[in-house]
């Protein structure tokens, strides 16, 4: 896909000094930039690549003025980071236009789907499902019975969905996600085993909410499983029945929440913290990584260790847990000290 400095000017209401209708057709760095290459330069402490640089187009601040003669086009916008963000956007958007259902696949007869679906070879669409528009579906995909996807909303390879799932508008949903499965619901009986407890609830997941790859959501074993609108889960996380997290709430990779905690909104949640059961987690919450959560948080603590605990009384406590040994040493000095006092005066 290739566009010229004038096209990708228009699309950020930028300026183009030099060539028009120079083409590119992948994007870079300013340093390793290379011929049909785009890059932008917003740091000044990079300002000398510029007249090194290869890439045939470079985004510039509109105050750019170069000092000496460049080979680049040159294409002038108010932030250069936020338009090549923005360009970005556009880019993978440009990218991922695909539209139709691919062979084989299966849709039931009684499905419902909106204008511009892609659905990818070997996917899979269950009994009453309904499917907004601008949905798109990527290959090995499996949607099961009555489930419920909003408007511009992407699913990809190899996720899936089980039955009863709602999705709302413009979410993302990243490659072998497993949305919908049945929480870890077991009951002990007399002899030592377990007999399963049936999982009937559901999953909700809200607006603009992101889901990363390989992560789990398990349904609620009554009731619902929310994720609320603005959630953005890393990779590798797992959420657990009946949990709900509070909208624009953003958790890494490798987290686990235990059934039936609340989390509340614009938290942020670092990568392997553990969070237990039936707990209340505040709004606006900090949990540095490898944390471990076993009592209720109120609003906008910050916490770090295991079991975690308030962040500046952490910090400062590991100023002496590094320093242990060293404390141990003097305190067995000193009760030397003061035993040879005490020896030397009951002498």
């Amino acid at each position: 896909m290739k566009f010229t400095a004038q096209q990708i000017a228009d699309i950020l209401e930028g300026e183009v000094v030099g060539n028009p209708i120079a083409e590119v057709n992948q994007l870079s760095k300013i340093e390793e930039g290379k011929e049909g290459s785009l890059t932008f330069l917003s740091n000044p402490k990079y300002n000398n690549f510029i007249y090194t640089t290869e890439a045939t187009i470079t985004i510039v601040n509109k105050t750019f003025v170069p000092e000496i003669e460049i080979k680049t086009t040159l294409i002038k916008v108010e932030d250069p980071y936020m338009s090549f963000s923005k360009l970005l956007e556009f880019y993978d958007k440009a990218k991922g236009n695909k539209n139709g259902i691919e062979q084989p696949s299966v849709i039931s007869e009684t499905a419902k789907y909106g204008e511009n679906l892609y659905l990818g070879s070997f996917s899979y669409i269950g009994e009453n499902v309904i499917l907004g528009e601008k949905v798109k579906i990527y290959p090995n995909c499996f949607l099961g019975d009555n489930v419920v996807v909003g408007d511009n909303v992407t699913i990809f390879a190899g996720a899936k969905i089980y039955s009863e799932t709602i999705i709302g508008n413009n979410c993302t949903i990243h490659s072998g996600a497993i949305i919908g499965a049945d929480g870890f619901g077991f009951a002990p009986n007399p002899d030592g085993t377990y007999s399963k407890i049936p999982q009937i609830g559901n999953v909700i997941i809200e607006d603009n909410v992101d889901i990363g790859s390989c992560t789990t959501i398990d349904r609620a074993t009554m009731g619902s499983t929310i994720i609320r609108k603005g959630v953005k889960l890393d990779n590798q996380i797992q959420i657990a029945h009946n949990v709900e997290i509070g909208e624009n709430t953003v958790i890494a990779a490798q987290t686990g929440v235990a059934g039936s905690t609340k989390i509340g909104k614009n938290g942020m949640i670092g990568g392997q913290v553990g969070i237990a059961g039936h707990l209340t987690i505040g709004n606006n919450v900090r949990i540095q990584a490898q944390s471990g959560v076993a009592k209720n948080i109120k609003d906008n603590e910050i916490l770090q260790g295991s079991p975690a605990f308030g962040y500046t009384d952490f910090s400062k406590s590991y100023v002496h847990f590094k320093n242990f040994p060293k404390i141990i040493a003097e305190i067995k000095e000193l009760r030397k000290q003061i035993l040879n006092q005490k020896n030397g005066k009951n002498g």
